[in-house]
Order: C-alpha cells, then structure tokens, then sequence
C-alpha cells in the first residue's frame, strides 16, 4: 500500500511519460503535481512541499542531476531519478547529487511504486512524541535519534531520506561494524555490488555532514573487512 496522502511531484519532459505517471500514482493512493521541465518545476517547488520528487535525467535544457543539486542547497525532500542511461557512473552522479534513488528506463509501474513507498517508509517519523530526546554527540554535531534530527549548533542539519535512513541505522547499534551487504538489505535496496557502490556514495555524501575532515573520519568510520561504524563521543 501506499503512504496515504503523501503528495509527490512529477518531473519530466514527455508528456505521456507524465500523464501516465500521473494517473497511475493517482489511482495508487497519491497526491501528484507534474511539472514539463527543470524550470516549470522550480517554480512549483518555490511555493509548494512535497514528499518526493521524481525526476526524469535526461530533460532539455538543465537535467535532472543539476537540479537535484539545486534542491538540495534548501531542502531535503526525497528525490528519486529515472534514467534512460545504464552505465553505473552515470546512476553514481545521481546519488552524489544528492538523490535517494534511481531507476532505470523502461521499467515497470509496479517497480515504480514499490521504489517511492521504500523511500517514503525511510523518512523520519515527525509523530515522535515529546519524552526527554536521546542524543548522540559527534563532536560538534547532536543527533536525536527519536526525532532523526542532526542539529550543529542551533542549526539544523539537511538529511535526505537515506541519509536519516542510515543515521538510523547507525545509531542503533553504535560501536557495532555494520556490513555493506547489511546496509543494502536494510535500506531495502536489491541486492548486488551495484547497490553496495551506491550505499559507498551515500556514506561519503554523509561524512560531509558529519566530519571535519571527511578524508579522515572521526565518527563514520571504515572497519576494514567489517563494513562501517558510527563512533560517537
């Protein structure tokens, strides 16, 4: 089933791509804006919050992957990308832009819809009630693990939703190794060394967020031969 009422914008310049896209999520239970391009888009998003954002890559005019990075200087949203494209770098410049997903041209609509409730299911839970906050400190960083909030100082910290995801998982089990392999399945992804490169990418895009020095982690560590681990003060 889908996440009940969750809105999500459609972004891509076929118009039949679209509209199909459209009344299938539709039908599925979603709220659905569509937008033709990376311009038509921007200004949607500049007066309305969405849950997700699915993004076509290939567009005239500025892609998708340049505009993912634009959305991710002011905002966290989900962001799942549809290419066109098989080669693993290019999937590997999506997820260093900043999305949580990809998936490739032709696919199925089932896919689809299976791929956007797996993101939606890693978003934080904003109904966590208001009992003492448990917090982990990682140098000058908090994170209150019942909110899945990062906060440096007074400010708030952008996660995207796999990136709360695996703060998440971390900080469960701190200390603890957490294998690859482990974060795939975790993360609900499909299994394969594809899929562990990605989880790569999104830890280094992590480490940016958490580290002073994210050549020379403090607090996200490699365990060689173990996977990776959270180490907080």
């Amino acid at each position: 089933m889908s996440e009940p009422d969750a809105h999500l914008l459609i972004v891509d310049d076929d118009e039949r791509i679209r509209t199909l896209l459209q009344k299938f999520l539709i039908r599925n239970g979603f709220l659905v804006s569509a937008a033709r391009d990376a311009a038509h888009a921007r200004r949607i998003l500049s007066g309305l919050d969405f849950d997700l954002i699915v993004l076509d890559v290939m567009m005239p005019g500025e892609d998708g992957i340049s505009l993912t990075r634009g959305i991710r200087e002011t905002s966290g949203t989900p962001i799942l990308l549809l290419t066109a494209r098989a080669e693993t770098e290019d999937r590997i410049k999506g997820l260093e832009a900043g999305a949580d997903d990809y998936l490739a041209k032709p696919f199925e609509p089932k896919e689809l819809l299976l791929r956007i409730n797996a993101i939606l299911r890693r978003m934080p839970d904003a109904t966590a009630d208001d009992t003492a906050p448990k917090l982990l400190t990682l140098g000058d960083i908090r994170y209150d693990i019942e909110r899945g909030e990062m906060w440096r100082g007074e400010d708030l910290v952008r996660l995207t939703a796999t990136e709360s995801q695996l703060m998440k998982i971390f900080s469960a089990r701190p200390g603890e190794p957490v294998s690859r392999a482990n974060l795939v399945e975790e993360l609900g992804r499909d299994k394969g060394q594809a899929q562990e490169r990605a989880v790569d990418v999104q830890i280094t895009r992590l480490r940016r967020k958490l580290e002073s020095d994210p050549k020379q982690p403090r607090y996200l560590q490699t365990v060689r031969g173990a996977g990776y681990m959270l180490a907080p003060d």
